[in-house]
């Protein structure tokens, strides 16, 4: 599989699992499917350059932790998201974190059928 079909297609587990996030929980609105689109797309690009420096940063408290605070971190994502997307809504700190814990299950289940090329 050639790396921009790999792009697309966690392009497409993302939207899907930020599609459902907004199903869930009431306090995530999306307008229609080309905000679902670039906000997925945006909170992709953040969490591929943005997010390992932050992660970086906050070692300490994220191993004091284990691990739970990258869900805070992730949050923080999905709300700097919703302040770059028109028609991404998200309604406070809340349900970005339950957001970033189901966009994190629902990714992981859906990651399990990509194929690796390891």
């Amino acid at each position: 599989m050639t790396g921009i079909t790999r792009f697309f297609i966690r392009w497409a587990i993302s939207a899907v699992a930020l599609a459902i996030a907004s199903w869930v929980i009431k306090g995530i609105t999306i307008e229609n499917g080309w905000a679902l689109l670039f906000a997925a797309l945006v909170v992709g690009l953040l969490n591929a350059f943005l997010r390992p420096i932050i992660i970086l940063l906050t070692l300490p408290i994220n191993i004091l932790t284990l691990g739970l605070f990258t869900f805070v971190i992730n949050a923080a994502m999905i709300l700097f998201t919703a302040e770059i997307v028109g028609g991404f809504r998200v309604s406070g700190f809340w349900a970005a974190l339950l957001a970033a814990i189901i966009m994190s299950v629902v990714g992981f289940f859906l990651n399990l059928f990509l194929p690796d090329d390891r």
